[in-house]
């Protein structure tokens, strides 16, 4: 795991890992990155509670830095990736372990379900588990095993993620699909199996959840010039609504026709899937769609289209939501 700032879930989350029903072997690494919270009184009391739970410094701060500390910490020969807003389920390193070895992947891993408690916690998790929302990667809604362009966080052969030189310290986000990309290219099977699905933990505002797209947008926007050939369609989404809400919007004031067409159809969208979503889960929740949607969407598309990158090479990991 690499943290920073994870008091509010992170001792649920080492709960969940340390309650494993795996019978191997099973130490537990953490690198913290220079936490300012509750998150180093927690490592420490966890850390005298159990011996398996080993914390390393990472005063790089950034995730793939954190992570690639943990890893040469580490004495596994299976290296089991989980995050600050993560429960694993009892059974989740049994069966990844399990499937490793029948599938011969170099990375197995299951499905991101997003599990909020407020209101607007509950909003955004529907949101994140929607297709018309989130997009069609299979994490966020497959029920099919196979072969998978990426998973959710991930479980490794220490091997394969040693030999195509593990996580890249410079990528803020993305950091797994630019991974499992390079796996990908190397020869190696990455493996979805929607049993190993884990509990994740939403941001519980708005505006942190902004925060949160326009770095995925900006971050995934440095990993395709970086890596052109992992380009999905899908991923275009985002900056083709911009692109099209700026042009809707400069028609208007030029008079061009049909200039409503976009946002009429966008607006269609929200709506039907809310009201989709609404039905479906029974949740009064999902009626914040029509805010969570866009806050999404349009932070996705700005970041990918015009938030500089800048010279910073490295950031803090996920802070409090």
């Amino acid at each position: 795991m690499a943290v920073r700032n994870e008091a509010t879930h992170l001792e649920s989350t080492l709960q969940a890992v340390f309650h494993q029903d795996y019978e191997g072997r099973l130490e537990v690494v953490v690198a913290d990155g220079r936490s300012t919270d509750g998150t180093p009184a927690i490592l420490r009391r966890c850390a005298s509670e159990d011996a398996r739970l080993k914390v390393v410094d990472n005063p790089d701060l950034g995730v793939g830095a954190g992570l690639n500390r943990a890893i040469d910490a580490a004495r596994g020969q299976v290296l089991v990736r989980c995050d600050g807003h993560a429960e694993l389920a009892p059974d989740y390193v049994r069966t990844a372990v399990r499937l490793l070895v029948e599938t011969g992947a170099a990375n197995v891993g299951g499905r991101q379900d997003a599990v909020g408690t407020t209101t607007l916690q509950r909003a955004i998790a529907i949101a994140m588990n929607s297709p018309a929302a989130a997009g069609t990667a299979r994490f966020r809604f497959s029920t099919v095993a196979g072969p998978a362009e990426t998973v959710y966080l991930g479980v490794f052969d220490r091997r394969a993620l040693e030999e195509v030189g593990g996580f890249d310290p410079t990528l803020v986000r993305n950091q797994d699909f630019e991974l499992n990309h390079r796996l990908r290219q190397s020869g190696h099977l990455v493996w979805f199996e929607p049993r190993l699905a884990v509990t994740y933990r939403p941001r519980s505002s708005l505006r942190s959840l902004w925060r949160q797209y326009l770095d995925y947008g900006k971050w995934k926007r440095v990993m395709l010039l970086r890596n052109p050939g992992a380009l999905a369609l899908r991923q275009l989404a985002p900056p083709a609504l911009v692109t099209g809400l700026v042009a809707s919007a400069i028609g208007a004031t030029i008079g061009v026709p049909f200039w409503w067409t976009p946002p009429a159809a966008y607006g269609t969208l929200i709506a039907a899937n809310t009201l989709w979503e609404t039905v479906r889960r029974r949740d009064p929740a999902a009626w914040l769609l029509t805010a969570v949607m866009p806050t999404m969407h349009l932070a996705w598309g700005i970041g990918f289209l015009f938030v500089p990158s800048g010279r910073r090479r490295t950031t803090p990991v996920e802070g409090p939501s």
